[in-house]
């Protein structure tokens, strides 16, 4: 049976994107690639056409998942600047739907455990990130300084995203997710929108 052009490719990219959502909910050791395969809609001897390896697949997908949350943090920071950003990060919608949001968020730790090489996607993505946080930081704050804040704030952000997803009170999640925004809006030198409006 003949395909058209870009059928591999198209598949290809099919099952990356199903393994960068399907990751993120349930870990990377929690999903098989059978039933990744077959979420996908494909057999699962189709798989190694495509990846040497699970190991191979789960590189392509912290790729995919970083594209996409590097385009959400450009949209977020034309939309409304850092604030914008970090309160978008830290909201409730992102706490409850891992499969949509921060790879790094959803599977750090995990991905400690795995080759240099798998972790090398999510290496790439931080230094990317503390970049772009970098050139949103205050002129005046010297380069070193806006290095170690960019990294400040990012952790900050995750630790709390982490922290108001894994505990079961949703009165405490919130204020985990509110304790986070506060905190990485201070590290940013950020005066909260609210508190402008009221000056």
């Amino acid at each position: 049976m003949r395909y058209a052009p870009g059928h591999k490719e198209t598949t290809r990219r099919r099952i990356v994107e199903t393994a960068a959502a399907r990751f993120r909910k349930d870990g990377i050791e929690g999903v098989g690639v059978a039933d990744l395969m077959a979420e996908a809609g494909l057999t699962h001897g189709g798989f190694y056409s495509h990846f040497s390896s699970k190991e191979d697949l789960v590189r392509a997908a912290m790729r995919e998942a970083s594209g996409r949350s590097q385009a959400r943090f450009k949209q977020r920071i034309e939309e409304g600047g850092l604030e914008a950003w970090i309160r978008g990060y830290l909201r409730a919608a992102h706490r409850d739907h891992p499969e949509n949001g921060c790879a790094v968020a959803a599977l750090a730790a995990e991905l400690a455990r795995h080759p240099r090489t798998t972790r090398r996607p999510m290496t790439e993505r931080l230094a990317d990130l503390r970049s772009d946080i970098e050139t949103h930081l205050p002129e005046a704050m010297p380069r070193r300084r806006k290095r170690q804040i960019a990294l400040g704030i990012f952790s900050t952000m995750v630790g709390a995203l982490q922290m108001a997803r894994a505990v079961d009170d949703a009165g405490m999640s919130e204020e985990i997710l509110e304790a986070g925004i506060t905190s990485s809006l201070a590290l940013a030198q950020i005066k909260p929108a609210a508190e402008k409006e009221t000056l």
